[in-house]
């Protein structure tokens, strides 16, 4: 890869949001390793050529839902509101329960004891899916319509902006916190990879149990943003009118959102919960952000990452 030269100003703004980022990191947030792999690898794209320098600043929207993100972990949700447990698996007992064997289960406690391995491999697959997918659809767009790209992005950030105003607005205990430890308040345990350790045990990896040991909100099953982000990314799809890619759009929608309830991440009333925002957020874009200046400021955008 060929690094091509910058006009020093240029230059010096990229090389201080990073280092100003690394330090937000440091005193702040808490330094790791990830946090320079992604500052090198924002830079490199940055500086190695034009393409790539104008690919970095059209997934500018996601590279802020990634900072937004690790830097919730500053103030947890469990700290400005109480922690919702009990709450979330009685109104999911009550809606979705079901008798088994003698007693009145959740879809999450039958799934428990009722795995299979197909089912293991393939619900670590779909999982996994939640952030490359919108992200390979982005790169996607970059080269057929940067505008669309801006639109989709920004939606995506939005939906994560509205899921994290509800993760602080109500606190929420995943079906496994409940598997786990009852319906007791422990602040200081780490993620939980759940049923998605029975994908790393099949394949003999570690992938799920070193992600989920990084989550910075262990107490945020509602809404679901697995559940949300295919739904934003379906939609953008079927707007685009690509027909083949909607279909594996949808495919991955189900995939994921039954995958999100048999790995017991979720109930199915996080589920419905993270679709609504991925609709709610939908409207608002296409109803009211649409309508103010920032689409002009998109076309705007979109014209300097051609």
């Amino acid at each position: 890869m060929v690094f091509e030269r910058f006009p020093r100003r240029e230059t010096t703004i990229a090389l201080g949001i990073a280092l100003a980022y690394l330090l937000w990191a440091t005193f702040v947030v808490g330094i790791r390793s990830d946090h320079f792999i992604f500052a090198g690898l924002c830079l490199g794209l940055f500086f190695a050529n034009g393409t790539s320098r104008k690919v970095i600043l059209a997934l500018v929207f996601f590279v802020l839902y990634w900072v937004i993100y690790d830097s919730m972990r500053i103030y947890p949700n469990y700290e400005f509101n109480p922690v919702h447990v009990a709450e979330p698996y009685e109104i999911e007992k009550s809606w979705f329960g079901f008798e088994y064997n003698g007693k009145v289960l959740t879809p999450n406690e039958f799934f428990e004891t009722n795995t299979h391995p197909v089912l293991d491999v393939m619900s670590g697959l779909f999982y996994l899916c939640w952030v490359p997918v919108p992200l390979m659809f982005a790169l996607w767009l970059f080269f057929k319509d940067k505008r669309m790209l801006l639109d989709f992005s920004l939606a995506f950030l939005l939906v994560n902006i509205f899921g994290f105003m509800l993760y602080y607005a109500y606190p929420a205990a995943a079906p496994w916190y409940v598997e786990l430890h009852g319906f007791e308040e422990n602040f200081s345990i780490p993620g939980n990879e759940a049923g998605l350790a029975n994908f790393d045990r099949i394949l003999g990896v570690k992938l799920f149990n070193g992600m989920y040991a990084k989550n910075a909100n262990v107490f945020a099953a509602i809404p679901s943003l697995h559940a949300a982000y295919p739904l934003v990314t379906l939609y953008f799809g079927i707007k685009k009118r690509l027909t083949l890619a909607s279909w594996v759009f949808f495919v991955i929608l189900v995939g994921i959102w039954f995958s999100a309830v048999y790995s017991r991440h979720h109930y199915i009333l996080d589920v419905l919960l993270g679709a609504l925002c991925a609709v709610a957020t939908i409207l608002v874009y296409e109803k009211v952000v649409l309508k103010t200046k920032v689409n002009t400021l998109l076309d705007q955008y979109a014209e300097v990452i051609r």
